[in-house]
């Protein structure tokens, strides 16, 4: 029964639910939320980057990279997913994957190592 509140009410009603859940830190929530949401609307990238970052702060890190990496597929120039991509694949010790994704989010945000 408790998934039938997670999954209650309109797609607008469970997002604004699912950041609620986000702004008050309970990540684990957000996420039961996020993953329908973005398997209804999978070209959206919104509720696929949310359900990333919840996945990421709630350290489901594996679902967290999979899901910055559809966030990717769908926006390659999505900076703050590159970014994001590059902080998971470090805390999973996955340096050398992590640095092309690190150098390509700090190109998008415009920092190219001059000052």
């Amino acid at each position: 029964m408790e998934t039938a509140y997670y999954s209650h009410g309109t797609a607008a009603e469970r997002w604004e639910r699912a950041q609620q859940f986000f702004d008050v830190k309970e990540y684990a929530a957000a996420a039961q939320i996020l993953a329908p949401l973005a398997d209804e609307a999978p070209q959206q990238v919104a509720p696929r980057l949310l359900l990333a970052r919840a996945y990421y702060h709630s350290a489901q890190l594996r679902r967290a990279e999979a899901e910055l990496r559809k966030v990717i597929e769908l926006d390659p120039v999505e900076q703050y997913a590159r970014l994001m991509l590059g902080r998971t694949l470090e805390r999973q010790n996955r340096g050398a994957e992590a640095a092309p994704q690190l150098r390509m989010a700090a190109a998008l945000a415009g920092d190219f190592g001059g000052a």
